[in-house]
């Protein structure tokens, strides 16, 4: 899971944004310090919470959260979160910063942000940032932060290398082609062989007993309580949502935006004075030509510009508010009136002319047209103030009124919902945000007092925000099949499991016989295979035939194929195969030194934690074993 995380995560900093960790909360919220910053229990469950968000949108349909309720899961999140603070206190330690030009390319490299124009979409930018709680000056001082520390992951894993001999002869092991025949005793093929008795039948009913039992199941009501609920039953008002518009009209509204369009003349932050002066020179006469005839502003930019990004388009900037370029160019910009010419611009680039070519007045959106974000914004937020009173009320109605859910349904106006064949472990088939399908819930549930009492769980937390209770309506123990309903089933078990011993013991018998002299009769057809072609044989028979020993031919292998039979396989040739694929190599090779990379990464981010002191606070797990998780809980005793 760490491994999983460090892969997805740390190159992608800027997609998350390692400043939206903000330190908040007293020294009690503090989980961990690194290089004397705090990382907070809310921290640490914004990170949990996006982790799930990040992983939903990857597998979709697929997605368990359960798999983010786990010891090692939640280890892992904080250990993530540590490494990426402990880069962040490195990066500022090396006083690594990012270029105005960086910056705005990769906001404007953001998917979703251009359209299909080629223009950048600005007021969506605001419009996606807003809705996060974010201004586009917080975000770009996060984004500029989470590129510096971009440039260490870059700076370590950019110099693992694989070596080109050890890239081809792992190559040269993948493509090495072996020639196999099989020769396969089947179980089916002993079957007749097999007379089962009564006393045999019963022996492994008796032994066996597991395979017949019918699981205990139970039905059982239940009741949630997460913000979503509180959130649908407030009602904001209209008073409220005109307040909260006045007092928030800044974020509503869309900023002056400015399309300019300029001339570069490129200068290199260390050029010499002598370079500096010829560069001006070039400017300067670039400017008496666009001021002799502005009309040709584009033409002469095509022509002269040293910005390659826009001289094909005559320097054309497009639209863009405050805080997307460099700070002396954007002054010039937002002082200049429609169709006006700069003078001679210098920013770390070079010199710059600008004309700016149109100008969008600032305007902030109508409060009908913000009404429905506004409440619930509202309703979000008063949700959020009510859950932790909402949630003591609703685990202390459930412990006081153990016998029955109705008092705290009633009370929170909560659904009371029921659910039946349920077993002590989640079942895999359940829908996705089926609450009671979770381990913590029922082991509550299936813990004497709630199974023998009938009496009402615990509130038990099955996600962030999110609180169940239930209680046991009937219950079937687990209970065994009787004999005579099984006795077929047994039968063809038992001759199944015996032919298996046959055909193995017939195999086993042929591969000491072949071992002692040679010989092909009964194999089958010759195949050709490799690490990267089985070519149908059975998965274990093949890595038997790959771990071979080919100093002597023909060499013999083996293997137990289980209820499949047993395998024996005769290699007769090995050989290169003479069909290399160049693209296939490099793309070994490139996977070797992304593995080194990876491993460097790890072994670089263990330095900075010990460089940093990292400190475990408060440790955001407890140790747990299986038997924990299976060990029935007395809620009484609790």
């Amino acid at each position: 899971m760490q491994f999983l995380l460090l892969l997805i995560i740390v190159p992608s900093f800027a997609l998350v944004g390692l400043g939206s960790y903000k330190s908040f909360g007293d020294a009690e919220n503090v989980v961990a310090k690194v290089g004397g910053q705090a990382i907070t229990q809310p921290e640490y469950e914004a990170a949990q919470r996006e982790q799930m968000e990040r992983f939903k949108q990857m597998f979709g349909a697929q997605f368990d959260p359960k798999m983010f309720d786990t010891p090692d899961a939640r280890q892992g999140i904080l250990d993530n979160l540590i490494a990426q603070r402990a880069l962040s206190v490195e990066a500022a330690r090396k006083n690594l910063s990012v270029a105005d030009a960086a910056l705005q390319k990769s906001i404007t490299s953001i998917e979703g942000l251009v359209g299909p124009d080629g223009k950048f979409d600005g007021e969506r930018y605001r419009s996606l940032l807003a809705i996060q709680g974010m201004t586009p000056a917080m975000y770009e001082q996060r984004l500029r932060q989470d590129m510096a520390v971009q440039q260490l992951n870059a700076a370590v894993q950019s110099t693992a290398f694989a070596p080109k001999t050890v890239a081809t002869r792992l190559s040269d092991i993948n493509e090495q082609e072996r020639t196999v025949q099989e020769l396969l005793f089947k179980p089916a093929d002993y079957a007749a062989q097999v007379k089962p008795t009564a006393d045999m039948l019963k022996a492994y009913y008796d032994k066996n007993s597991r395979q017949f039992e019918v699981p205990e199941q139970a039905k059982a009501e239940y009741v949630v309580l997460n913000s979503d609920l509180l959130a649908a039953q407030i009602v904001v008002t209209d008073k409220e949502a005109a307040d909260f518009y006045e007092q928030n009209k800044k974020r509503f509204g869309i900023e002056e935006q400015r399309r300019a369009r300029h001339i570069l003349v490129s200068l290199k932050k260390d050029a010499s004075a002598a370079d500096k002066a010829a560069a001006k020179v070039k400017a300067d006469q670039l400017l008496s030509q666009v001021r002799k005839t502005p009309a040709d502003f584009a033409k002469i930019a095509k022509a002269s510009s040293d910005d390659t990004g826009t001289a094909d388009k005559g320097g054309d900037l497009d639209f863009f508010g405050k805080g997307m370029m460099t700070k002396p160019f954007e002054d010039a910009v937002f002082k200049l009136k429609a169709n006006e010419i700069s003078d001679l611009i210098e920013t770390d680039f070079g010199f710059h002319i600008i004309e700016v070519t149109a100008i969008k007045p600032e305007t902030i959106k109508t409060l009908d047209e913000v009404k429905p974000e506004i409440v619930a914004d509202i309703k979000k937020q008063k949700a959020a103030k009510q859950y932790s009173e909402v949630a003591e009320l609703f685990t202390n109605t459930v412990y006081e009124q153990a016998d029955s859910l109705k008092p705290v349904a009633d009370k929170l106006k909560l659904k009371i919902e029921t659910v039946s064949n349920l077993t002590r472990l989640p079942n895999p088939l359940a829908p996705p945000d089926a609450r009671y399908n979770n381990a913590k819930f029922l082991k509550a549930l299936f813990a004497d007092d709630a199974l023998k009492n009938k009496r009402n769980t615990e509130a038990v937390e099955v996600a962030p925000s999110t609180l169940i209770a239930g209680r046991i309506l009937e219950y079937k123990p687990v209970a065994k099949r009787p004999f005579a309903d099984v006795e077929s089933i047994v039968r063809e078990r038992v001759i199944a499991e015996e032919s298996a011993l046959l055909a193995k013991k017939a195999g086993e018998a042929k591969l000491v016989a072949l071992k002692a002299a040679d010989d092909v009769a009964g194999f089958g057809a010759a195949k050709v295979v490799s690490r990267t072609k089985n070519d149908g044989i059975n998965r274990n028979g093949f890595e038997n035939v790959m771990k071979a020993d080919i100093r002597k031919l023909p060499a013999i292998a083996s293997a137990d194929l289980g209820n499949q039979g047993y395998a024996i396989y005769r290699i007769s040739k090995v050989a290169q195969s003479d069909k290399t694929d160049p693209a296939r190599r490099k793309a070994e090779q490139d996977q070797i030194a992304n593995a080194l990379a990876q491993q460097e990464m790890l072994a670089y981010i263990d330095v900075l934690k010990q460089k940093a002191k990292v400190k475990i606070l408060k440790p955001v797990v407890k140790a747990r074993t299986a038997a924990d998780d299976l060990a029935p809980t007395d809620t009484a005793a609790k």
